[in-house]
């Protein structure tokens, strides 16, 4: 699972929708505090066009003990959107992988106080 994540954040950060959406099963679901619930090909679509550059900083990688499908990244995240708005947070991305190592879920948890505005001016 360490080797998809670290994978997925430098995707993220490369905005390579193909690599990410390749890590998702085909039925891979977001949720958004920003996008709401989505198809991940839907989300990733959505949030590179809204994106002009991103920079990650991994904090931590943790696992749960108790389910063994679950991990989660720590990381800060900078984030330039297309119409020039910096913003910078910490975020906990929670991935939830099938059978076959395919993530089915992924929760995006952070405060988002700092980003809604200028993400709400994209519209």
């Amino acid at each position: 699972m360490k080797n998809i994540l670290e994978t997925y954040l430098k995707s993220l950060e490369a905005g390579d929708a193909e690599t990410i959406i390749n890590l998702f099963s085909k039925n891979g679901v977001i949720n958004s505090p920003l996008y709401g619930s989505l198809p991940a090909k839907d989300f990733y679509k959505d949030l590179f066009d809204d994106t002009t550059q991103s920079v990650i900083t991994l904090l931590n990688i943790f696992q749960s003990t108790t389910h063994p499908n679950i991990a989660a990244v720590h990381f800060k995240y900078e984030w330039t959107l297309k119409n020039g708005a910096k913003t910078d947070f910490e975020a906990v991305d929670v991935f939830n992988f099938d059978e076959n190592g395919k993530i089915k879920e992924m929760t995006i948890i952070y405060d988002t106080a700092k980003t809604r505005s200028a993400f709400e001016m994209l519209d």
